[in-house]
């Protein structure tokens, strides 16, 4: 991963940083005041550990997504590197998109389905990721399984509150 140009760190900073702000700001108030009243599993992690899971694998995304990039780039993988972008593009989107649907429209029948989608999203980035980059998949690997915890997570939410 040490070959990675900055722009396009900047630039898969940027985009993970709009995602990390669009879930934030739409969480913040409900995480203080609609959160708490609903039921949840027994396996629901503190609070705490949300934000710092979160800022982790953002940072994680765009490092990882940036050096997987950049190689598909130098190795003339050009449309190999479309296509991560575009899966980086969508993954971005749904993960946002869960915040907007279950923190702020607080729907969370369909927050459960988009984490699912986010889940595959995830795992179909690593998988890309990986084939550009081993150390970069292997780096890229805990972020489609917290969100399959994320998903596990909020199916019971959901039905725990129905």
């Amino acid at each position: 991963m040490a070959n990675m140009r900055p722009l396009t760190v900047l630039t898969t900073s940027a985009a993970t940083t709009a995602a990390a702000a669009i879930g934030s700001l739409t969480t913040s108030k409900s995480v203080m005041t609609w959160y708490p009243t609903l039921r949840k599993p027994s396996f629901t992690p503190p609070r705490a550990a949300f934000p710092i899971a979160w800022t982790a694998l953002y940072a994680d995304t765009a490092v990882t997504t940036a050096a997987a990039y950049d190689r598909l780039r130098s190795d003339g993988r050009d449309a190999e590197a479309r296509a991560l972008a575009g899966a980086l593009g969508v993954n971005l989107t749904l993960n946002a998109g869960w915040s907007v649907v279950f923190f702020g429209a607080h729907r969370l029948g369909p927050a459960a389905l988009l984490a699912a989608a986010l889940t595959a999203s995830s795992a179909d980035l690593t998988r890309r990721t990986a084939s550009a980059s081993t150390p970069a998949g292997v780096a890229l690997a805990p972020y489609p399984l917290w969100c399959a915890f994320a998903t596990a997570l909020s199916t019971q939410i959901w039905r725990l509150n129905r």
